[in-house]
This record gives C-alpha cells, sequence and structure tokens, in this order.
C-alpha cells in the first residue's frame, strides 16, 4: 500500500462507508481527470459512470468552466453576502429566474443539497407562521424519500437504513405511497392512498416535499408528470405549498433542463445542488415566489427575516462556474446530447431486459436503474451485496459506478460521447457476465 492509501487508512471517514472495511483493501486515488474520465495516481483511467456523484454535467476540465473559474479568482474568491452582495451571486440569481419553472423569481443560495431542503423547510414553515397560519406544521414525501443528511431534511426521509438511527431527533412527516415504475395499475394505486393521506391532514400540511418523476436514492423509483402534478395540485388545494427537490434531477439528466418542467406545475419552491456548480465547487440554491418572499417582508423589529445564513452562501467561484455551465447547455446543445444518450442507452437495455441478472430497468435521461439478480436467477440477500460487487467488477472493465443496495445506477456527465456510452455499458455487460 503507497503513502497516500495509509494516509487515507489512517485519517480520512467516508460518507457512507464501513471503515472496518474500507481500511481492509487498497483504495483507488483519483489524482485528475479530463472529460468523462478519472484517472488514478497509477495513470489507470476510468469512465466516470456516475458524475462525481451526479455532479459533473459538462465533462471535468472543461475550458470554458475552467477559464470562468479562473478569470473570477483573478478578482475574488470569496465574500459574505451578510451585509455585502457580489457580481456573480447577483447575475447567476437573476439568471435562475429566468430559466426556471414559471414564478420562481427569488433565489436563497446555500452550499449542498441537504441545506438548500433545510432552507425551504424553513422557508414553508415561517411562511405559515408570519401568515397567522399557526396550525401548519406538517410536512408530506414520498415513501422511500431522500432529502439529504441535515435533521429537517432527514426528517422527511423514508429509507430506514440511512434514518432510523436519528428518529428520536426528527420532527414526523407524512410517509406518501410511492411507485416504483411510471403508470400502470401500481402507480394508480399509490396515487389514490397519496391523495387520501394528503386529505387526512390537509389542514395540517405546511408543505408537500417530492423528487419530481425520480427518487434517486429510493433506487430511481419512477412516478410519471401525472402523478407529481395531482400530487402537487391536491396539496396546493389544502394551502400547502408544494417543494421540488430537483437536488439530483436537476440541470439536464431528465431530458429538460429542470424535471418539473415536465410534471406541468410549478412549485412554490425548488431546491437545487450537484449540477448547479456543474461537479467544481459546492453551491446550492432554493428558489421561491415573490408571494413567499413578501411574507417575509416587514419592519425590522418585527423580526420576519429569515433567520438562516451560511458562511460560503452564493460563494463568487462557484458562482461564476454556474453562470459559465448555463452558457454551455445553450452553445454546446446540452440537451441534445442527453436525447442522444438516452437513445443509446434505451437499445441495450431492451436487449439487458432479457437477461436472467436483470430483474428490472428504469430510466429516465441519462438516469438508468438496474435491478440486479444473482447468477442463478434469484434475489440476491443484502448480505450478498451483489450491487457491490457488480460495481467492482466495472471497474476492472474501466468504468466506475455506483449500487443502491442490488441496484445498480448509472448517470454519467451530460457530455459523454456515443463511444463512451458504449464503453460504459460493455464494462456494465462484462461485469454482469463475472459477478457471482
Amino acid at each position: 500500500m503507497n503513502d497516500l492509501a495509509a494516509l487515507d487508512h489512517r485519517h480520512l471517514w467516508h460518507p457512507f462507508t464501513q471503515q472496518s472495511e474500507w481500511t481492509a483493501t487498497p483504495p483507488l486515488i483519483v489524482d485528475r481527470a479530463e472529460g468523462c474520465w478519472l484517472i488514478d495516481v497509477d495513470g489507470q483511467r476510468y469512465l466516470d459512470g456516475v458524475s462525481s456523484l451526479w455532479t459533473n454535467v459538462h465533462g471535468h476540465r472543461h475550458p470554458v468552466l475552467d477559464r470562468a473559474l479562473r478569470d473570477q479568482l483573478d478578482r475574488v474568491a470569496h465574500s459574505t453576502m451578510l451585509g455585502l452582495t457580489h457580481t456573480p451571486a447577483i447575475l447567476l440569481a437573476a439568471r435562475l429566474a429566468q430559466v426556471a419553472p414559471p414564478g420562481l423569481t427569488r433565489t436563497f443560495f446555500s452550499d449542498n443539497g441537504s441545506t438548500a431542503v433545510e432552507v425551504a423547510l424553513k422557508i414553508a414553515y415561517q411562511t405559515h407562521r408570519q401568515r397567522g397560519d399557526l396550525g401548519r406544521t406538517h410536512f408530506a414525501a414520498l415513501d422511500g424519500a431522500y432529502h439529504g443528511d441535515t435533521v429537517g431534511a432527514v426528517s422527511l426521509g423514508a429509507i430506514p437504513l440511512f434514518h432510523a438511527a436519528y428518529k428520536p431527533l426528527l420532527f414526523d412527516a407524512v410517509a406518501l405511497p410511492a411507485p416504483v415504475n411510471a403508470g400502470g395499475d401500481e402507480e394508480a394505486r399509490c396515487l389514490h392512498a397519496a391523495l387520501d393521506a394528503l386529505d387526512a391532514v390537509g389542514p395540517t400540511l405546511a408543505a408537500l416535499v417530492i423528487e419530481p418523476l425520480c427518487q434517486g436514492a429510493a433506487g430511481i423509483k419512477r412516478h410519471s408528470p401525472a402523478f407529481a402534478a395531482a400530487l402537487a395540485e391536491r396539496a396546493r388545494k389544502h394551502g400547502a405549498l408544494v417543494v421540488y427537490d430537483e437536488v439530483a434531477v436537476g440541470f439536464g439528466r431528465t431530458g429538460t433542463l429542470f424535471a418539473s418542467e415536465q410534471v406541468g406545475v410549478a412549485p412554490d419552491l425548488l431546491a437545487v445542488a450537484k449540477g448547479l456548480g456543474a461537479g467544481y465547487l459546492p453551491i446550492a440554491a432554493t428558489l421561491t415566489t415573490e408571494a413567499v418572499y413578501e411574507a417575509f417582508l416587514g419592519p425590522f423589529d418585527a423580526w420576519r427575516q429569515l433567520f438562516h445564513g451560511h458562511t460560503f452562501t452564493g460563494n463568487p467561484l462557484a458562482a461564476a462556474v454556474a453562470l459559465a455551465s448555463l452558457d454551455l447547455f445553450e452553445t454546446e446543445g446540452t440537451l441534445q446530447r442527453v436525447a442522444a444518450i438516452e437513445r443509446r442507452f434505451a437499445r441495450r437495455f431492451e436487449v439487458w431486459r432479457t437477461s436472467p441478472r436483470v430483474a428490472d430497468i428504469r430510466q429516465l435521461g441519462v438516469i438508468a436503474g438496474i435491478d440486479l439478480l444473482a447468477a442463478d436467477g434469484s434475489e440476491a440477500p443484502p448480505s450478498a451485496r451483489l450491487g457491490h460487487r457488480v460495481a467492482m467488477a466495472c471497474r476492472r472493465h474501466g468504468a466506475i459506478v455506483r449500487p443502491l443496495g442490488n441496484t445498480l445506477v448509472l448517470n454519467p456527465p451530460l457530455s459523454l460521447s456515443d463511444g463512451e456510452a458504449d464503453l460504459l455499458l460493455d464494462a456494465v455487460e462484462a461485469a454482469l457476465r463475472e459477478a457471482p
């Protein structure tokens, strides 16, 4: 084991990782990157099949994004937004108002997906209180939801493996039945039950919070635009606010800049992160309407302001890159590239659906979840760690992917070429043949 690996094992604590297992094997240490590829300290190249955890949009070391970062570095690396403002944050907020779903004209910046959702929860709750509606204390989210790791975001979560240990610290949320696949009888049953659950808490509901169209950490569970629209309309009928969490699905991954464009019902609050900074620097945002914003206005000593903030809110370097990234969506035809990747994946997936190693495949844009089966066609128990074994086998064929239990997730950069798409799919195919 080299010196870097030894130092990692001695000092680092990795997220969502059993450290006793981590320290038993040499780690893959990324040294540099180019385009859709990560390169380790030994010079081995790996296709970044999960966009460095769903963040990278236009590829690593994109010259336009690198230039935007360097240009901003020549001006100022960071300045607080408490009592001051700066050019990149101003321009980015204005640009987001142009491209976001209708009515979302105000932006509150933070630094990651969890905090973007946390801000949305606090805004929703405080909005009702400042409108005099003190009884609205409940939040509703889809079953299997994952909205982040801060306490409020975890309270919305419904993945016992992640959230059960923290139950005594959390507020109760209403878990709405959610389908695994979009459309069909299962979705119809879930929708009926979910609408009944919203009706039951209607007068006390502060907000509905959903990931539109695709629940990422739940295992790439899908629902239709009509399902999301029906929930949003019912929540709004009861006087609740609608929050869309597009931390994972925003910025082109579903085929439109925002997944909620396909829903057709604009939210009152929108949480974004990950792709906002194009995989370069931490930046997140919570967008909202003028109506919500105005609930916080008043004289200073009325104490109606939002008491929330982050040291690196609206960081100039991250905001400059985000602005350049939004330009690239237009100049490079990024959404057309997403459509091409989606078609290429779908053709191969039609073949894979007949494989004895595949139980189901769910796809939306460049996002895909592949439910795996054991070599004998049976469902593998969690202890078998089938998804992990297949993901490790993919590395031997030059691709980085991540499992969610026995679901293998593909979510590459939106700049993936046809040849790179084939390489990624070939690696998964080979790993499925080899994994025991």
